[in-house]
């Protein structure tokens, strides 16, 4: 199972949309607290619109609890990584893949970071920008690895339950 991990996420909005993307994508939602935000907040349930009930998630008081409740592999996500997404095999993964980011003012404590080296990635970008926007990396790296796992069992066509594959045929 592939799982999204926010590291102390502090903008309701990019959660929100987070959470959305989970449900998208079959992923667990984990977050780590502090969180900069209430759960129960409207801004968070107006970005994660209606699929807030759909969504799978827990939160934990630290990393600690994290780590000791959730084994597999841990991916992280910094601008200090060296290595794009793309360079890292998650096709053949059999253990869950925890994609870990940080928050939006500071990302991911220097401490777990440089444990982790061998995980660490970063999207390739200019030196004009020092980041993306947090629900646009969390985004990009799960459909990344989604695309590398062939989508696991993800409609690549218009679901039944909505319009239907032949919807524009009618």
């Amino acid at each position: 199972m592939n799982h999204i991990v926010l590291y102390q996420p502090e903008i309701p909005q990019n959660t929100g949309n987070i959470m959305r993307t989970c449900v998208a994508s079959n992923m667990k939602l984990h977050l780590i607290e502090p969180l900069g935000f209430s759960l129960s907040e409207k801004h968070v349930k107006r970005s994660a619109a209606n699929y807030y009930e759909h969504l799978d998630y827990e939160v934990y008081p630290d990393f600690e609890t994290f780590q000791s409740k959730n084994k597999g592999t841990y991916y992280f996500l910094s601008r200090y990584g060296q290595k794009a997404p793309s360079q890292m095999d998650f096709s053949h993964n059999k253990n869950d893949i925890y994609l870990i980011f940080g928050s939006e003012s500071s990302g991911i404590p220097k401490t777990i970071l440089k444990n982790h080296k061998e995980t660490l990635m970063r999207i390739p970008m200019t030196d004009k920008v020092r980041s993306l926007n947090l629900s646009n990396t969390v985004a990009i790296l799960s459909y990344e690895v989604l695309r590398q796992q062939n989508y696991n069992d993800l409609f690549t066509h218009e679901p039944e339950s909505l319009k239907g594959k032949d919807y524009l045929d009618q």
